[in-house]
């Protein structure tokens, strides 16, 4: 069978698809893609199902070598340098890789995270339902943990088909919103208004469970401690030393710390993709414009394969180019000779 096999890689990359789902009651968190619409991008373009399997390439350098035949690739997400044998690589395009060429991949320039799609998608064997790692727990497949080098992925062959591009729209910019609560009346005033007002970084320490954030204390009320309850994807709580913390894919299910705000669904690939150290702020919105915002978030991620077209691809001969007389009839400014041949007079 075809494989991709892991040549070279950082932290922070893994196998990861639309997440695990159903089973949150259990304690079993979703997991799944970091940035759901790159991840969906990359999948329209080798024909998978939007949410299947793919790689999610931190924000380090990596390498992947096609083995026992060609293996079509698609590449979104956080920018990066790409090429294949020295031929440079477009992001938001299918790509072709031959059997023993490697695909190289650079660091990431102005976001965290990339999306590498295989045509035919990646073999594993479902763990409710998903392939998708979450180290901690030890769940994933074919690796429960994030890919190291040597690592052989079985990949679908690809299928000699016309390469294709994607079309996306350009994220939306400004702060991050979020809807404040469900305890926000754990804070006074002053401290929301602080944490609105504030421009905040995402610490190094940071990871796929949570995002910590460097920035101004924030104090509680009372006690940081509360009852146990429900967590959420962009759940943002703030334990004792006044520090939030950002819950990711890899969040548990319930926590005990107030949470003050959290962030909207149709932001938190957005807000995923924040490098650490770069200054964002956060902006209050309504729970109608939250709700508005997720509709027209999962709309634009069923339209992506109405956006994938033919890749135009054109042949261009250098050697020949350059034997070529491209200019034509030229005109010499101080030959008066060269203006009576082509005027005729």
């Amino acid at each position: 069978m075809t494989s991709l096999v892991v040549t070279t890689i950082g932290p922070a990359s893994s196998v990861q698809d639309g997440g695990r789902h159903g089973a949150q009651r259990y304690g079993l968190t979703p997991s799944g893609a970091m940035d759901l619409i790159a991840l969906a991008a990359a999948n329209a373009l080798v024909g998978n199902a939007l949410l299947a399997a793919g790689i999610e390439i931190g924000p380090f350098a990596a390498a992947f070598t096609a083995r026992d035949g060609a293996v079509r690739v698609a590449l979104s997400g956080a920018s990066r340098s790409a090429e294949i044998a020295g031929r440079n690589v477009t992001f938001d395009s299918s790509v072709t890789i031959a059997d023993g060429e490697t695909l190289t991949v650079g660091f990431a320039r102005g976001g965290a995270f990339s999306y590498l799609a295989i045509e035919g998608g990646i073999a594993g064997e479902p763990i409710f339902g998903s392939l998708a790692v979450n180290a901690r727990a030890g769940l994933g497949s074919p690796y429960p943990r994030p890919l190291q080098a040597g690592d052989a992925l079985q990949v679908g062959a690809a299928s000699g088909g016309p390469e294709r591009r994607i079309e996306l729209p350009k994220p939306p910019q400004g702060p991050i919103r979020v809807v404040l609560g469900p305890q926000d009346d754990e804070f006074a005033a002053d401290m929301k208004a602080l944490f609105l007002d504030s421009t905040w970084s995402i610490s190094a320490t940071s990871d796929r469970m949570g995002y910590r954030l460097d920035g101004p204390v924030i104090r509680h009320l009372g006690s940081h401690n509360i009852v146990s309850d429900g967590t959420v994807d962009g759940s943002i709580q703030v334990p004792g030393n006044g520090a939030p913390i950002v819950l990711m894919r890899d969040r548990g299910t319930s926590g005990g710390y107030p949470k003050i705000a959290t962030v909207i669904s149709a932001d938190f690939g957005r807000f995923a993709q924040i490098p650490a150290g770069t200054g964002f702020q956060f902006k209050a919105v309504g729970m109608a414009e939250a709700q508005a915002e997720a509709k027209a978030h999962a709309k634009l991620l069923q339209s992506l394969p109405d956006r994938v077209s033919a890749l135009e691809v054109f042949d261009l001969n250098i050697d020949a180019l350059q034997h070529a007389n491209v200019a034509g009839s030229a005109v010499s400014a101080i030959d008066a000779g060269t203006w009576h041949a082509l005027t005729g007079e």
